[in-house]
């Protein structure tokens, strides 16, 4: 099936304005069908060997929330103190999580030992169901913003939390906590970029051709330094 201009156009737009969503959440709930179809472009995604090693655990439960938020405060305590200086301050006067005020918390895991030891395409790179897993997540966050739902990814919590936090088996493996919801507004850049964290590096200091070039990435290291 061909893809019409005003398709791609729209595929374009969402991934340019997707945004990590942290405090613009609002309490208005989000409706089934609505979810149901960003968990369906979610499990959509490609797997290596079509292992689907993704399962997806819903949130709602204030209380399971408040789990997972003690989590984050604990892990964002230890990560401030890896700063120093100016970034320190910076690092603290950021809002890195959703966890309380989004509706719908939705943890994205990863069943390694789902289809056997063996999988068509991870016979060299045990990780490559790690990625698949990833892929799982960028579906639903694209679906999300098509649908006019913020997402929030909390990076910043030990996976032995969310086991704790979620019920998760040992052998399982938590790729990510998204925190979803309808939103007040969507920033134009990034909170990051916008607070002057780091800025956006230009595509040319990233793409190499044939080989890797060590200009491109001596571009990239003095962009990041400005």
């Amino acid at each position: 099936m061909k893809i019409t201009i005003e398709e791609r156009d729209a595929v374009y737009k969402t991934i340019f304005n997707r945004r990590d969503v942290r405090g613009e959440f609002l309490p208005k709930p989000i409706p089934e069908d609505v979810l149901q179809r960003i968990l369906k472009a979610a499990h959509h995604a490609p797997s290596v060997g079509f292992m689907q090693p993704w399962d997806f655990i819903v949130v709602k439960d204030p209380a399971v929330k408040q789990q997972v938020k003690d989590g984050f405060d604990v892990a964002h305590a230890e990560a401030a103190a890896m700063f120093e200086g100016d970034r320190k301050s910076t690092y603290k006067r950021l809002k890195l999580e959703g966890i309380l005020e989004s509706p719908v918390g939705i943890c994205i895991t990863c069943d390694q030992e789902r289809t056997g030891p063996v999988v068509i395409g991870r016979t060299e790179n045990k990780e490559m169901d790690l990625y698949s897993a990833v892929c799982a997540v960028q579906n639903l966050w694209l679906a999300a913003r098509a649908e006019n739902l913020g997402v929030g990814w909390v990076s910043i919590i030990n996976h032995q939390t969310l086991r704790d936090a979620l019920g998760i088996p040992e052998n399982i493996t938590p790729i990510a906590y998204l925190c979803v919801g309808y939103v007040s507004e969507f920033h134009e850049k990034p909170e990051l970029e916008k607070a002057g964290w780091l800025p956006r590096l230009e595509l040319e200091a990233v793409v190499h051709y044939d080989q890797w070039d060590t200009n491109s990435l001596k571009m990239a290291a003095n962009a990041n330094k400005e």
